[in-house]
């Protein structure tokens, strides 16, 4: 007879991702909608990325944390699309408890390091609009890779010490994880021990890493605004607002979506509301970012015409040497 540990470590090799599972009618329509915005995404992200490195008239800060961003873009949809359209093509859910971790590990920390880099986006913009003057001594190349990287290292430092505190977790059942990957809340409400600790270990750090973001990006776009607003000529005051403009969408459907998911508390009225906003902001938000920063922005519209035009030019000026 096996004793609770063996069945429980048994549990503990294999989950069920039950994700889309109630609309088996919808597998291949979801399954081609996912593909589809799947490829949109890194194709979008990794062309604004090589825009950035290649054209030498992006090489500014702001370009620079976008480059960031592209990348982080990519990264995040590849931990979480090619696992949910391998299980709408093959109908099979189970994912190992390893890779489970693994993959909100990966997850996590890119969200975490993407509400970091958001911010560093919008100090940057602070510079710019209402401390130009001393814009390139603070935006050196230096403190873009320092505020860069301090995104990145603390994103992923803080969800590595949240996953290992997970992972010491007693799970006992049920198996089935209702989300369509796996994220903090869904796997905590399997483990035998008392959620209550860890539901307010992942308020706190849903507070630090989405609210307290926030309320820097909104404090830092109203003194944007008041010195938009104090430009007396209507060109100047357009300019200076296309430079944000993108950055605001950007900002407000990310940290809405995040805060309905993780700071409001999980009922099963909301669980499934929950899910939906997930779908949002893993999946929608990457691709949209990359539609607003490209179709938006006319500094990366035209990178992008002079890519096209040397394309274009190269095979007929090669003929007409010929």
């Amino acid at each position: 007879m096996e004793n609770p540990e063996q069945v429980n470590q048994t549990i503990l090799m294999e989950l069920i991702l039950q994700g889309f599972g109630n609309f088996h009618e919808l597998q291949i329509p979801l399954f081609l909608l996912f593909l589809i915005i799947y490829i949109a995404t890194v194709a979008g992200n990794i062309l604004i990325f090589a825009l950035v490195v290649a054209d030498q008239h992006l090489h500014t800060p702001m370009y620079f944390f976008l480059g960031n961003l592209s990348c982080l873009e990519t990264c995040s949809s590849s931990t979480i699309l090619p696992r949910v359209l391998a299980g709408l093509l093959t109908l099979d859910s189970t994912i190992s408890f390893s890779g489970c971790l693994t993959q909100y590990y990966f997850f996590g920390s890119l969200v975490a390091t993407e509400c970091l880099l958001l911010s560093v986006m919008s100090y940057d913009r602070y510079l710019a609009i209402c401390n130009p003057l001393h814009y390139a001594a603070r935006m050196s190349g230096r403190a873009c890779l320092q505020l860069a990287g301090g995104s990145w290292i603390g994103g992923f430092l803080c969800i590595g010490i949240l996953t290992l505190l997970i992972s010491q977790l007693t799970f006992c059942g049920p198996n089935v994880i209702d989300h369509f990957f796996c994220d903090f809340i869904p796997l905590v409400k399997l483990s035998c021990n008392d959620p209550h600790l860890m539901e307010t270990l992942a308020f706190t750090l849903s507070f630090l890493f989405s609210l307290v973001p926030f309320l820097f990006i909104l404090m830092s776009y109203v003194f944007i605004i008041t010195t938009i607003l104090r430009i007396p000529s209507t060109t100047g005051r357009q300019k200076a607002f296309s430079t944000c403009s993108s950055h605001l969408i950007v900002v407000s459907i990310y940290y809405a979506t995040l805060m309905i998911v993780y700071m409001f508390p999980t009922t099963d009225i909301l669980s499934d509301f929950k899910k939906v906003i997930s779908v949002i902001y893993a999946i929608l938000t990457p691709l949209v970012n990359a539609l607003i920063y490209s179709l938006r922005n006319k500094e990366v519209q035209e990178a992008l015409r002079k890519v096209c035009r040397k394309f274009m030019c190269g095979p007929f000026n090669f003929l007409r040497l010929k």
